[in-house]
């Protein structure tokens, strides 16, 4: 059940240029620190990107920002591997820091998993409901907060791009 979603949920999510890769059509791909990849095509007069059209070009651009409609929208990268999984909590064993705002580094993803009962995932000014059905999507690098609804037990899940260290 959703209080209330959390697709939109505030400032775009922007990330960084890591590298790059063609497509199956030859369209270039900048692979984002966030795990996702986004094309930039030079296909003026729509879009003017001369610089993806060589290599210098390309490479002046790592690190450059691009905002991640798919971090928006909360959507797990391709090729996630889980990498560490917490102790199962209770209402009386989450630790405080889950209780107030924190974030996960870089490409750190992380999966709430609720066990029983339900708990409040918020993400600034939204919240969202989990349960055993549903499970929480925390993205790299925003602050989030969780809040026991009464009796719960839940574990997370972090999950970083397979090969990644």
């Amino acid at each position: 059940m959703v209080v209330s979603g959390l697709a939109s949920h505030g400032p775009e999510m922007e990330r960084s240029i890591t590298d790059y890769h063609l497509d199956d059509r030859g369209d270039w791909v900048a692979e984002l620190d966030c795990g996702h990849g986004q094309h930039v095509r030079h296909n003026p007069p729509f879009t003017v990107r001369q610089w993806v059209t060589t290599h210098e070009g390309r490479q002046s651009k790592l690190g450059m920002l691009l905002n991640c409609v798919r971090c928006d929208r909360r959507e797990l990268p391709d090729a996630l591997e889980c990498y560490k999984q917490t102790p199962v909590f209770t209402h009386d064993s989450v630790p405080k820091g889950l209780l107030k705002d924190h974030s996960t580094k870089t490409g750190t993803w992380g999966r709430i998993n609720v066990t029983s009962g339900q708990l409040c995932y918020r993400v600034g000014d939204q919240e969202e409901i989990l349960d055993p059905g549903h499970a929480g999507i925390v993205v790299p690098n925003q602050l989030h907060s969780v809040l026991p609804i009464g009796e719960v037990s839940f574990f997370v899940e972090f999950l970083r791009v397979a090969n990644q260290r």
